[in-house]
């Protein structure tokens, strides 16, 4: 198998960005201002000259009624001469001034220019010295819902900004008159004047934009953001872009969504974990309304835990997290949940095959205060029933999730948020055996606005993960529980310096409270009830970043955070050999710190803006980790064992280097996205060969620590806009890790390496009553180990493994479609049919590869591949009044 050498592959990206940066440089010249046309204008009034030289060069004009309706005539002779120099000319000696503004050419008065003594301040708003401070919150007229990530921008200047992730915006400026510009996914764009002589607060709510509902947007961030912000390795995702995305059974689900975005992988049918950048499936810290999520799948994997109804928003970052989040080496996916309309009572859900979902919100004090309850349960416990099999048709296959949240608006600086979440799975035989597990989460989120400029958001949050296993036969019985649950304290702030500095800095403190195992036995099961040790911790940030606009090109944002994590006892730590004996203890009392471990993550990321419409972008950022998943699988499992560090298992590190190209296509109908990471891991977790996750022994007596490397490139191509609107996403991509012990202590694949990785997401919109879609994902197949040769001792086969994860898994592809039918639609009620094909041409990829004697000949090995689907449709209503 051909080796991709991490040098080789670094030049290669280093070559692939000089050749974009000549393409780009050849492109600059078709900048706006630079497009050369030739043309005569005699005598003609402003408007009417602006609007032939737009036909002529193509080139948008954006200006006032002042200039629609200005007395000013043109007059111009020009041969093959730029827009710059033609309106150089033309204005010479009018009170207009010009400039680029997103790929358009902004036309405004400008006094100045005739020397007026009583010129307006507004008139050129650079001239004047004396700033002010506009600041508040973005939200829906409709719902009351705060919107994250509207952009707010003045027309004719390059200033701008956007809301943070509690609608919250800050935006210094000049003395003067504005045009204020509102945007959000969704909204209709607002065009307010202001007029700034003081610093203020001014609250704003967007209508609704019907017509932008109706169609899916890829993107929620506007193309000017998208250039000159360093964030990097960035994906919001609004929910209306899983509406229309076929997945299996008809359920609409983010993390499936997700995983047909570059650089985030699946690990393959009816699973839910994600593997971002070549990480496991720990790496990832899950956020729900800042609360995290230690397992977030139902039914083995086939569903998430977050019912699209009670989800408002979606951020995943692959690179580059700000500061204020920590805890995972391959990604933060942070989940914002509805808050719950103000305005009106309304009812939501939907009946699919599988599952119903209800979705109730409305004001406990209409504009003040509004409540969001949204619950889901699956009913194929019900299908059971008509089993003939005794067993089967008492057995329970089902989950439930609720998701609640109030908010009260208690002032106009301040605003209080209690969310909450409650899922389970329970999966049994009659009585005989059953497992069950689930989360349960709770925050309290109190925002205080201290002044235009400054902006606090205080947490306390709660967060419980466990799973019960329940055996009983005749004349005994075996019961298992295991919980990881959390208590934890955030503080936010954000203070907006001036126009060309934002400070994030803040705190967080969480107590681990880790059970292994708790085994409960009777009768002649051959268990002895026994406890493991419970595990303490106490997991301590701080954190400052600030995002500097260097100038109109050039942005760089750059950050700090200190961890510390320690180890608390009570109970026994433990000193382990080579060969993983364990050959000593020592014991410590309740609330003594058996080691703290420190670690410093810094952050830098930087954006240049080569014209209005390419920007290259660069970041740098350390994280640490200090829980592990201890699995042996390539999907998370719910009997998984979550440890914390110990005085054995150091924190996991990772430094990540990632490089971008962005370019805004077809007058920002299209955003291509190029970029390029290397991630050196330190500290990684692996098992010895032969280990037993589940024995009673100290886990560290099963695990081996070494080094891993994850680098590749991703390309991402969006059509954001019409009719047909989607995406084409590619990976090329490594993972590798290198342990002494394991594999010759040679470089080894990870299993969730893959070379390749292809989305094509499409949808159409037929008419105002039918939308169609598809998706088609190919994908190598995972790194597995499979024997290579087998032997018999007294009577018994025994199979012979070598190198790890040296073979693959067959290539993974499928097509999905799907089709949305709008029954009706009136401003108070509205329902759809929703119909997909899962795996439309029936490719039977494989689940699991097990190897087996061959029943006619045992000389002989056989391997027996596992499909879980082949054709599944599905259907499902929708309804909302």
């Amino acid at each position: 198998m051909k080796k991709y050498e991490p040098k080789r592959f670094l030049a290669f990206i280093a070559i692939l960005l000089l050749i974009l940066v000549f393409v780009q440089a050849r492109s600059y010249a078709q900048a706006p201002l630079e497009k050369k046309i030739s043309i005569s204008l005699k005598d003609e009034p402003l408007k009417t000259a602006l609007d032939k030289i737009s036909t002529a060069s193509g080139i948008k004009f954006t200006f006032n009624e002042q200039v629609a309706n200005s007395k000013v005539r043109i007059n111009v002779q020009a041969q093959n001469k730029s827009l710059n120099e033609i309106l150089t000319i033309a204005l010479s000696n009018q009170p207009f001034k010009f400039s680029e503004l997103d790929n358009e050419i902004y036309i405004r008065y400008d006094a100045e220019k005739v020397k007026k003594s009583t010129a307006d301040p507004a008139a050129n708003p650079a001239t004047s010295q004396e700033k002010h401070t506009i600041g508040g919150t973005i939200s829906s007229s409709k719902t009351g819902e705060t919107l994250i990530a509207a952009t707010i921008r003045l027309s004719g200047t390059k200033l701008a900004t956007m809301s943070n992730e509690y609608g919250f915006y800050s935006l210094s400026v000049p003395n003067g008159k504005y045009i204020m510009e509102v945007s959000a996914i969704g909204s209709k764009t607002l065009r307010k004047p202001i007029e700034l002589n003081k610093s203020m607060t001014l609250n704003i709510a967007l209508d609704d934009d019907a017509n932008e509902l109706e169609t899916v947007t890829i993107s929620a961030t506007t193309a000017k953001r998208n250039l000159d912000n360093p964030q990097m390795g960035m994906e919001r995702l609004n929910i209306a872009e899983t509406k229309n995305i076929p997945v299996v059974l008809g359920e609409r689900d983010v993390i499936k969504t997700l995983q047909l975005l570059p650089g985030v992988k699946a690990s393959g049918d009816g699973t839910g974990g994600l593997f971002v950048r070549g990480g496991s499936a720990d790496q990832n810290m899950i956020l729900l309304d800042e609360a995290p999520v230690y397992n977030a799948s139902h039914l083995l994997g086939f569903f998430s835990t977050f019912n699209s109804d009670a989800i408002k928003n979606v951020t995943l970052y692959k690179s580059g997290m700000p500061a204020q989040y920590g805890g995972g080496l391959s990604s933060v996916m942070d989940v914002r949940m509805n808050d719950g309309n103000n305005q009106k009572f309304g009812v939501s859900g939907g009946v699919g095959l599988i599952a119903a979902r209800i979705n109730v919100e409305g004001p406990i004090q209409k504009e003040k205060s509004s409540f969001l309850i949204s619950a889901r349960r699956t009913y194929l416990d019900a299908f059971l029933k008509l089993a003939s099999d005794s067993i089967v048709k008492n057995s329970k296959l089902y989950f439930y999730d609720v998701n609640a949240k109030a908010n009260y608006i208690l002032g106009d600086k301040d605003r209080l948020f209690v969310s909450a979440y409650l899922g389970r799975d329970v999966l049994g035989a009659d009585k005989l055996a059953g497992i069950d597990w689930g989360n349960i989460t709770s925050t309290v989120r109190w925002n205080h606005i201290f002044s235009s400029k400054f902006f606090s958001n205080t947490s306390l949050i709660f967060s419980n993960y466990d799973y019960k296993i329940k055996v009983d036969q005749d004349e005994s019985s075996l019961s298992l529980f295991s919980q990881i649950k959390d208590w934890n304290f955030k503080q936010d702030m954000q203070w907006y310096v001036n126009d060309k500095n934002t400070l994030s800095f803040g705190l967080n403190a969480i107590y681990h409270t880790i059970k292994p195992g708790e085994v409960r036995a009777s009768g002649n099961s051959g268990m002895v009830s026994q406890d493991l040790q419970n595990r303490y911790s106490l997991e301590n940030a701080i954190y400052a970043s600030n995002t500097w606009k260097v100038s109109d090109a050039f942005s760089l944002t750059y950050g700090l955070r200190l961890s510390a994590f320690s180890i608390l006892g009570k109970g026994e730590y433990y000193n382990i050999n080579e060969e993983g004996a364990v050959t000593g203890q020592t014991s410590y009392k309740k609330g003594e710190i058996v080691k703290t471990y420190f670690n410093l993550e810094p952050r830098l990321a930087a954006a240049l803006q080569l014209n209005e419409s390419t920007a290259l972008k660069a970041s740098y950022v350390r994280n640490a980790q200090n829980l592990h998943l201890i699995s042996n699988s390539n999907a998370s499992m719910p009997t998984d064992r979550w440890v914390a560090s110990t005085n054995i298992i150091k924190p996991e590190t990772s430094d990540q280097v990632s490089l971008g190209y962005y370019k805004n296509l077809g007058q920002n109908n299209y955003d291509l996205t190029i970029e390029a990471y290397y991630k050196d891991l330190k500290n990684q977790v692996d098992y010895r060969n032969g280990a037993d996750i589940y024995t009673n022994k100290p886990i560290e007596t099963q695990l081996l620590f070494g080094k891993g490397r994850a680098y590749g490139v991703e390309w991402l191509i969006k059509k954001k806009t019409g009719k047909l609107t989607g995406w084409i996403a590619y990976t090329l991509s490594k993972s590798e890790r290198q342990v002494d012990g394991i594999n010759n202590n040679e470089w080894y694949n990870t299993r969730q390496d893959r070379t390749h990785d292809i989305s094509i997401v499409t949808m159409y919109q037929l008419s105002k009553k039918w939308s169609v879609s598809a998706n088609w994902v190919f994908s190598t197949g995972n790194a597995v180990t499979y024997p290579n040769a087998k032997y018999n001792l007294l009577g018994e086969s025994y199979y012979y493994y070598s190198n790890r994860n040296a073979e693959r898994m067959p290539a993974y592809h499928r097509l999905d479609l799907g089709a949305t039918r709008t029954l009706k639609k009136t401003k108070k009620f509205s329902s759809e049919l929703n119909f997909s094909l899962f795996n439309a041409y029936g490719r039977a990829n494989a689940y699991r590869i097990d190897f087996r004697e061959k029943e006619n000949d045992p000389t002989k090995t056989e391997a027996v591949k596992t499909t879980l689907f082949k054709f599944v449709p599905s259907v499902s209503y929708d309804f909302k009044f």
